[in-house]
């Protein structure tokens, strides 16, 4: 599954064309900002297990 600082992608791209989102807070709802815009998204826990795609860098190969 998904931790903290992790690197995912996302079914849709963000409006900037960048695919890429790191996960900065984790709880019951979770914190995500795009690497291309800086900017900073947060949605609930089940809604973000819907939307994500993949994981693309665990944080401990950062």
């Amino acid at each position: 599954m998904f931790d903290l600082n992790d690197i995912v992608e996302m079914k849709k791209p963000h409006a900037c064309k960048t695919n890429r989102w790191q996960i900065i807070r984790m709880g019951a709802d979770i914190k995500i900002k795009c690497l291309g815009c800086e900017h900073i998204v947060m949605m609930p826990r089940r809604e973000f297990t819907k939307k994500m795609k993949k994981i693309l860098v665990k944080a401990e190969e950062q």
